[in-house]
């Protein structure tokens, strides 16, 4: 069974620059999981922010973050990144991965992920 673990948030002025990583810290290979991540900001409900393929061939973004957010994986170390550039205060909030034995070329976009981290909190203010 998955044990995610987010890091990487923090504090960044509008416009800057974060990476977050996500990873079970056991090792537990990623290998077969479609991941995703998700964002909630307060008072508001949980939403998808972008999606990786098991292989990383297939990716997604939330209209809101296209052009500025990367996801991307390293199956070697285990690990899923989400790079967000040109951070804008409504890019606030908790950001959650998530990951689903999904053994497809494409990316999972459901919400009945399988495994959920505990969150790293993002906070975009000068």
């Amino acid at each position: 069974q998955l044990q995610l673990v987010e890091s990487g948030g923090g504090l960044v002025q509008p416009g800057g620059t974060l990476s977050l990583s996500c990873a079970d810290p056991r090792g537990f290979p990623l290998d077969y999981y479609a991941v995703g991540w998700f964002r909630q900001a307060p008072g508001k409900e949980r939403e998808a922010v972008s999606q990786i393929s098991y292989s990383g061939g297939s990716t997604n973004y939330a209209d809101s973050v296209k052009g500025r957010f990367t996801i991307s994986r390293d199956n070697a170390k285990n690990a899923v990144y989400l790079q967000m550039n040109s951070l804008k205060p409504e890019d606030t909030g908790v950001y959650y991965c998530a990951a689903k034995q999904w053994y497809s070329g494409s990316y999972y976009g459901g919400i009945d992920y399988d495994y959920w981290g505990q969150g790293t909190q993002v906070t975009v203010s000068s």
